[in-house]
């Protein structure tokens, strides 16, 4: 319902607290702000949609560059965190690439291939800043979702595969003759939904019908191990992850690791973490990138994530996925205070108010944490506004604009778009002040986050809309980050799980825990590897977890959450 309510009006405005100039960059929060593409391929049907997927980052000469399926053109960073567009110039994929791969050499030159249709050559650069780029002799047919891999002595490889058929490939390559290939392709693995639950077709892994696909390898080295990731089972659902084989060979023989999939984010606001890539930062830390499923206007509508990704002391490849949309610390700072910053939800399920809705497209679709839901205004002007009553004063730290493509008949790259809004608080719905001011923004920021420079205390968060780039203002989702003043909830007791018939598949109960908006489900491999992790909103207390290796143990574990903070993990049990 919409209510044009008194305290909604910001009678007067205190001092702006963050210009969009003073933006703090110690931390980031999944879905990446970038300015995505628009997708040409369903123009004929009026679907307009943004989407980046299958993302292949690598650092070259201290910086990082971001290649992105159909993009037009690729991204440059300095910290893995902002990132500039670049237009390529010569030699360049028409209509960019399907699945790109890259990989630097030496610091000397940057190689990038992708799939044009099956057939590409291997395209190089010694300054990818510039936009200018050679071609290689080479021609590579069909393959689709290449890898390339050089390793340190120089021999070169090429990886590929994307289908519900044949499996992940390999082939050696004469680096000096340009990647020509050299030898015969060798079969490497494929999938094995019977035997691992995780690489199931469908939502939650429970298509029985279709075959899973194998896609997107990439090759990551480390301690003289090869460690090949790919993706499974499909891009548009909300399980779609990377695993990992091992070997002491580039071409094998490969051995499924224990722990898998490596990459997997499961609940809360955006799923999926698949079909990525792992890049290592000048102070030896890895960072794992991946594609997210944002399934609002068609199934291939998609957004970038990154997790911080480690190699125990075992060897195990794992990446951090727990709360993997609330904000972390950047590359810049993890080391100094580790990953998860501690900022709570504090809009989950709260009311919300606005200026006008579009019948059918309400405003509390921006808190209820589903990416599928969204409000829709009548018009699209600076008249336009929601509020969130978030109940009681909170300290704010952050907050995330995440807006939506309504009917936006927008298709392919557009120069200077930009959103500008700003957003203001209140503790008492009576005195407001300026927290973030983007009203003279000339960024296109779809997924907006911004730290706040200093906390806030508040009760009421407002955002006005100014301008956006698209025909309708639309928003799924305004997350307002930071810590209430109550207790935090009690550890959780009485976890018990059951396994199922079927060994790929755990059910899992626990006692609820007083005052707890949602609980994190934590497992793995051993007690003190529960590297994976599944958020669960409300107090149902349950989870089916449908992504178990047949025969392997497993350990399981539970923490509660609210907006005042995490408890402490329940007792480890163990499920033969």
């Amino acid at each position: 319902m919409i209510k044009q309510l008194l305290f909604l009006i910001p009678v007067a405005i205190g001092a702006c607290a963050c210009s969009s100039q003073a933006i703090s960059n110690e931390t980031y929060c999944n879905p990446l702000n970038l300015d995505y593409t628009y997708m040409i391929y369903n123009a004929a049907r009026g679907i307009s949609y943004r989407s980046g997927a299958d993302p292949a980052v690598v650092r070259f000469r201290d910086k990082y560059y971001m290649f992105v399926t159909r993009s037009l053109g690729y991204w440059q960073s300095d910290d893995l965190v902002s990132w500039t567009f670049i237009k390529p110039g010569t030699n360049w994929y028409p209509q960019g690439c399907n699945a790109p791969a890259a990989h630097n050499y030496r610091d000397s030159l940057l190689f990038v291939c992708g799939d044009p249709s099956g057939s590409m050559s291997v395209l190089y650069s010694d300054n990818p800043s510039s936009g200018n780029w050679e071609a290689t002799p080479a021609i590579l047919n069909n393959l689709q979702d290449p890898d390339l891999f050089i390793d340190d002595n120089g021999d070169a490889y090429m990886y590929w595969g994307s289908s519900n058929k044949y499996p992940i490939r390999g082939v050696r390559l004469n680096r000096k003759h340009m990647f020509i290939q050299e030898g015969e392709k060798t079969e490497l693995f494929n999938l094995n939904p019977e035997l691992h639950g995780w690489e199931r077709f469908g939502e939650n892994h429970t298509d029985t019908l279709q075959s899973g696909y194998i896609e997107g390898p990439w090759m990551t080295k480390y301690n003289d191990k090869y460690y090949l990731q790919y993706a499974a089972p499909g891009t548009q659902f909300n399980v779609y992850a990377d695993g990992v084989y091992v070997s002491d060979n580039p071409l094998g023989p490969f051995s499924y690791q224990e722990h898998n999939p490596v990459s997997y984010k499961g609940g809360g606001y955006m799923n999926g973490a698949g079909h990525g890539s792992t890049v290592q930062t000048a102070d030896g830390q890895y960072w794992h990138f991946a594609s997210m499923s944002f399934p609002v206007n068609m199934i291939w509508e998609r957004r970038l994530c990154m997790f911080p990704s480690f190699f125990d002391k075992d060897g195990i490849m794992y990446c951090d996925t727990r709360f993997g949309d609330y904000p972390h610390y950047t590359p810049s700072h993890m080391h100094e205070h580790g990953s998860f910053r501690g900022w709570m939800l504090l809009s989950y399920r709260k009311n919300v108010t606005a200026s006008s809705e579009l019948e059918g497209f309400p405003c509390s679709g921006i808190t209820d944490e589903n990416s599928s839901t969204y409000w829709v205004a009548q018009r699209n002007n600076d008249n336009q506004w929601v509020c969130i009553d978030l109940d009681d004063v909170s300290t704010v730290r952050a907050i995330q604009i995440n807006y939506n493509d309504f009917q936006s008949d927008m298709y392919g790259r557009y120069p200077n778009l930009r959103h500008r809004y700003e957003i203001l608080s209140s503790a008492d719905g009576r005195r407001w002040k300026r927290v973030i001011d983007k009203r003279s923004n000339r960024k296109d920021v779809p997924n907006d986050y911004v730290e706040l420079p200093s906390p806030v205390e508040a009760r009421y968060i407002k955002f006005r809309n100014v301008e956006v780039p698209t025909p309708n203002l639309s928003v799924s989702a305004i997350r307002v980050f930071g810590n209430g003043h109550g207790e935090k909830p009690a550890v959780v007791s009485r976890v018990s799980a059951d396994r199922r018939k079927d060994s790929r598949e755990v059910s899992l109960s626990w006692i609820p825990s007083d005052g707890a908006q949602g609980y994190n489900v934590l497992w793995g491999i051993a007690p003190d590897k529960l590297y994976s992790s599944w958020m669960v909103y409300g107090n149902d207390c349950k989870h089916i977890n449908r992504s178990l290796t047949k025969g392997q143990t497993y350990y399981f574990a539970v923490e509660a959450f609210n907006e005042n903070g995490v408890s402490g993990v329940s007792p480890v049990i163990k499920v033969e």
